[in-house]
């Protein structure tokens, strides 16, 4: 009898410490979940108290103005109220992302053009913010793909979106920024080709299919016209820059190029593609009266960045080039 008490005793006493343990766990855990919940209340305070996108709080200088009235006719053609949209969002790009000169001076006007290269495919979307890129890297000239603009490497490259060690970084030749703005009628702009790319990696991947700006319904048609004009190319019966033809993604970059840089023209060439473009820019672009300042540069002339060699061997190849 005394025995069974004593072990009913012990079986109690064990299960009192079970319990008391349990509720000593549940008191921690609640610790530590009241300490996680401040913690992120804390951290969500910071973001919203300290955020890192800055913001312009500055009037827009007259001078910027200046310089794209004189230089960027894409701005040139908005109205009072667009433009003003159009400068602060120029003012919050260069706010969050600096322009760096690499063996080469980096001017107001530089600056200017990057960031309107940067505004203008998303100009039709008011929310739009570049959080993947924080540098653009302007080189005196064409690179190759160890980013070297100097020796005698094969230097064909005008710009490029940065990916590994690179990520968050773009580099452009600062002769093709200035010849994208200074001839708006040959349907070409690298550095708006370069932003486009970085539209286009917003959703993980390059590869033409811009899931960030597209609607759904929209995606297939889109695909099916990449592969018909792409075809055209091919066959050499398209008037779409060559390089186009190169893959998916460079495809829909070359074409935004045409896009922005000669609306009309791609409409009457091209009324289904420039329709689709037109959906995914969010922008009308055809009843933008576009004041053209055409510069003839022909394939053997000269190169405009003075290295002696003809248009179509240098800062024009990629121009030229067609996919092999």
């Amino acid at each position: 009898m005394h025995g069974g008490k004593v072990v009913k005793s012990l079986l109690l006493m064990l299960i009192s410490l079970q319990i008391l343990r349990i509720s000593i766990d549940m008191v921690i855990i609640a610790f530590i979940l009241i300490g996680s919940l401040l913690g992120f209340g804390i951290i969500s305070y910071r973001k919203v108290a300290h955020p890192k996108w800055i913001v312009p709080r500055e009037i827009f200088p007259t001078l910027w103005r200046e310089i794209l009235n004189s230089e960027v006719v894409f701005y040139a053609s908005l109205n009072s109220e667009e433009k003003i949209r159009f400068e602060y969002k120029v003012q919050e790009f260069l706010l969050n992302c600096r322009i760096t000169g690499v063996k080469t001076t980096v001017n107001l006007t530089d600056k200017i053009l990057v960031a309107s290269s940067a505004v203008i495919p998303v100009f039709g979307f008011d929310s739009w913010k570049y959080t993947n890129i924080r540098e653009v890297l302007l080189y005196p000239a064409m690179f190759d793909e160890n980013y070297q603009f100097e020796g005698e490497s094969n230097r064909q490259i005008l710009g490029m979106v940065g990916n590994q060690s690179m990520e968050g970084i773009m580099i452009l030749s600062k002769q093709a920024l200035n010849l994208g703005f200074k001839n708006e009628s040959d349907k070409e702009n690298t550095a708006i080709h370069e932003f486009v790319h970085l539209i286009d990696k917003s959703d993980g991947e390059i590869d033409g299919i811009p899931k960030v700006l597209m609607q759904k319904q929209y995606a297939i048609p889109w695909i099916d016209l990449i592969t018909k004009e792409m075809d055209r190319i091919y066959e050499g019966k398209s008037d779409i820059n060559p390089y186009g033809g190169t893959n998916r993604a460079e495809f829909f970059s070359v074409v935004s190029e045409y896009f922005f840089e000669r609306p009309k023209l791609l409409q009457e060439k091209h009324p289904e593609l420039y329709d689709l473009l037109e959906k995914i820019f969010n922008q009308n672009m055809a009843d933008r009266k576009l004041a053209k300042k055409q510069v003839s540069i022909g394939r053997n002339d000269p190169c405009v960045c003075e290295s002696g060699e003809k248009f179509e061997n240098c800062c024009g190849s990629v121009h030229y080039k067609k996919p092999i």
